[in-house]
């Protein structure tokens, strides 16, 4: 990349459109990567708006830590009240936009002439028929497929792995305008809980259907007659709690799941301390910010292979292990459940992974992505040939 001067977006008014933000009950990974990156670029002397729908858990407007909140609407309308406040300017004067494409993107670049960075996690393929089955799953993926990639023709975008390159690749979008600019991994704070004493397996994440927690659930179940003290704890809220729920209810397995709910960062990392492993049966992640906080407590993981961008937050075999179908999933937790050297093998991969990713940098990559954009360029921080 020609420009190394992350400073060049200093004095400049950078808008970010996201359905969600970290307050929001639902808020997950891909909340908590837009947000540190926001503060990176405060830091870096940028003025940040982030717009995002409104929910009970903040208010309308407020500022943190230099970046401002705007709040409207719902999960659905925001992306109107994005739209207006763009158009008619009531977000104040701006230099440049990112859009977060979470299957839908906010078509920004309908409201305005200024340049437009299309942030994408991933590729909403599997998820469009799980989620809204049906003539809606169809048109959500169709726009998604279609109508997007033709109105950011020409855009510069950025994917949080080389998964999700290719997959922009596969829609049409030109490789050498998609920058990856990876998540980083918090450090996990100081805690007090320690390893349980009984086999405990971790799930954390937003309560959607795509996010496959059932498979958890059957796991656990399948398990439980060889580890009697066998232990689920799930962590997170979402629209799916309550089918989630009656599935654990009407399987029997209440006996071995907990639903811890929405709980804070402190709360969340006690847990993590205290399981042996985490189980992440998401249809798809773009990276999957959990395996690199898990991997802080020295926590392995098992995920899907097919879920993309676990194959670049997981190395196979020596931070986790990536399997290929639910038997496989379930075949997986009985091994490391079994074999504590194994365990502790992958859990100190899985730590040394976590250090891998550094926050910094990807707040360093953002910035230079939006430097080279405001100064006309179209870039691609990696080989866009690379696998």
């Amino acid at each position: 990349m020609a420009v190394n001067d992350a400073a060049s977006v200093q004095g400049k008014h950078v808008v970010i459109f996201s359905w969600r933000d970290t307050a929001n009950p639902e808020g997950g990974g891909a909340e908590l990567y837009i947000e540190t990156i926001a503060h990176g670029l405060v830091a870096r002397g940028a003025r940040v708006t982030l717009f995002c729908a409104s929910h009970d858990s903040a208010p309308s407007d407020e500022t943190i830590g230099g970046v401002r909140y705007v709040r409207r609407g719902n999960h659905v309308t925001v992306y109107l009240w994005g739209l207006i406040g763009l158009a008619l300017r009531r977000l104040g004067r701006v230099d440049i936009v990112v859009d977060v494409q979470n299957g839908l993107p906010f078509f920004t670049r309908l409201a305005t002439r200024k340049p437009v960075v299309v942030l994408v996690h991933h590729v909403h393929r599997e998820q469009w028929p799980v989620v809204y089955p049906g003539r809606i799953g169809k048109v959500g993926w169709w726009i998604e497929r279609r109508l997007a990639p033709l109105v950011y023709r020409g855009c510069q975008y950025i994917a949080v792995s080389r998964a999700t390159r290719a997959e922009l690749a596969d829609l049409g979008v030109d490789k050498a305008h998609i920058a990856v600019v990876h998540n980083g991994t918090t450090p996990p704070p100081e805690v007090t809980a320690t390893r349980s004493p009984d086999p405990t397996i971790a799930v954390v994440g937003r309560l959607v259907p795509h996010k496959q927690v059932e498979h958890a659930v059957d796991a656990v179940l399948a398990l439980r007659e060889e580890f009697p003290r066998l232990r689920l704890v799930i962590v997170g809220d979402g629209w799916w709690a309550d089918d989630l729920q009656k599935y654990v209810a009407q399987a029997g397995a209440g006996d071995l799941v907990t639903f811890e709910g929405h709980v804070p960062e402190q709360r969340k990392h006690e847990i993590l301390a205290t399981a042996w492993l985490l189980a992440l049966p998401s249809l798809k992640e773009g990276w999957g910010i959990v395996i690199g906080e898990a991997g802080g407590h020295r926590v392995p993981a098992v995920a899907y292979s097919s879920a993309g961008g676990t194959r670049e937050s997981i190395a196979h075999d020596r931070s986790g292990i990536l399997v290929d179908d639910q038997d496989g999933f379930a075949a997986a937790v009985r091994d490391l459940l079994s074999d504590a050297a194994a365990r502790e093998r992958l859990g100190d991969g899985a730590y040394d992974m976590s250090h891998e990713f550094a926050w910094r940098h990807s707040q360093d990559s953002f910035a230079r992505v939006l430097t080279e954009v405001l100064a006309g360029r179209r870039v691609c921080l990696e080989d866009p040939d690379a696998p």
